[in-house]
């Protein structure tokens, strides 16, 4: 049974419309926001990352069909440019939920702060693989972590105490066992949780098996993170926009070509892509479900708290988001690629999304 959450917010009263949020009446140490008057056709806004996108619309359009609310408004913004939205400002003209690849960076806390956003919901709602995809008559690939770090860094050591431009054209310039393909992959821009997650899974942990950058790790953190991360701009990697669908025209196109997605647009295009083994394990459901393909990261969805009293149907979004015919193992959620949590770490966060318990603060 649907289990759809009541809540009952002292002082707020129905109105025909809702006036806009003064951010000068904020209680600054409280955060806590005057009491005003929303409209019941007020729609939730949710952004960020394209990777959550589709699981939120599903949402949506499910909440939209069963409940009293209007659909939510889904925009596809990246997580960090969806985190730039999510914390311009508190009011129903302003998103309240964004979708995220990653967990929140402190930076954007701060962000959200200065604005008087000072209440944030992390939801975690599951995991997600990130995959090397290529078409499905392309050479088949088997890649390490420090393989993927050394066809795409933009810098390799030079074996005498200095570093050099990436020099590797092709794949088996990086390992004779890979095939005699051009290097040339398209993947998510900066603005993309996805890019920031294969950043930290794939190129940092690539450049913890280089000896001399484990070393630079020990001496120098930053510099270790600078060089580990940054992406090599001489063509071989091209930023391909947040859409997951222009990089699968691109794969199509050219059977040289890698694209870097999530596991659940993988699924979705199984009659023409396949994905790259890691290190020996396949990209699928149960792997990355296990831990055990290396290269997977969990995915979350921000909740302004500060919005609940303006913009209906918040708390009903989330209790349909988290309820087991969504969330599930056999939920509808599976059925567009999400892998669930464990059943206790879905209880405990559902309990803490419909408490509305904001999340701890960083120091």
């Amino acid at each position: 049974m649907r289990s759809v959450l009541a809540i009952l917010t002292a002082g707020f009263v129905l109105a025909a419309c809702a006036p806009e949020t003064d951010l000068s009446q904020i209680d600054a140490s409280t955060g806590t926001v005057p009491v005003l008057a929303a409209s019941p056709d007020e729609k939730i806004k949710i952004v960020g990352s394209s990777t959550v996108a589709p699981f939120s619309t599903t949402v949506a359009e499910q909440f939209g069909a069963i409940s009293e609310f209007p659909t939510p408004i889904v925009e596809t913004t990246g997580t960090g440019g969806g985190f730039k939205a999510f914390c311009n400002g508190i009011g129903p003209d302003q998103p309240s939920i964004s979708n995220a690849s990653r967990p929140i960076k402190p930076s954007e806390v701060e962000l959200c702060a200065k604005a008087g956003i000072t209440q944030l919901v992390e939801v975690k709602i599951g995991y997600d693989g990130i995959v090397l995809a290529n078409a499905k008559g392309s050479p088949e690939l088997d890649l390490s972590k420090e393989e993927i770090f050394r066809a795409l860094a933009a810098e390799l050591p030079d074996g005498k105490g200095g570093w050099i431009k990436n020099p590797h054209q092709t794949w088996k310039d990086v390992a004779d066992h890979l095939p005699d393909m051009q290097i040339l992959v398209s993947g998510p821009p900066p603005t993309s949780g996805t890019r920031d997650a294969f950043a930290e899974l794939a190129m940092e942990g690539g450049a913890e098996e280089v000896a001399e950058l484990a070393a630079l790790k020990e001496s120098d953190k930053d510099d270790f993170v600078k060089k580990a991360t940054t992406i090599r701009n001489d063509g071989k990697w091209i930023d391909s926009g947040e859409n997951d669908t222009a990089i699968v025209q691109t794969l199509m196109k050219n059977p040289d070509s890698i694209g870097i997605m999530g596991y659940s647009f993988l699924e979705q295009n199984l009659d023409r892509l396949k994905g790259a083994h890691i290190e020996g394990t396949d990209p699928t459901f149960e792997q990355i479900a296990s831990g055990e393909y290396g290269i997977s990261r969990s995915m979350f969805v921000y909740v302004k708290k500060q919005n609940v009293s303006l913009v209906p149907g918040i708390p009903e979004f989330i209790s349909e988001f988290t309820q087991e015919d969504a969330w599930g193992p056999t939920g509808y959620l599976v059925e567009k690629g999400l892998i669930p949590l464990q059943e206790d770490e879905r209880i405990a966060t559902r309990e803490k999304a419909l408490a509305l318990e904001i999340m701890a603060s960083e120091s």
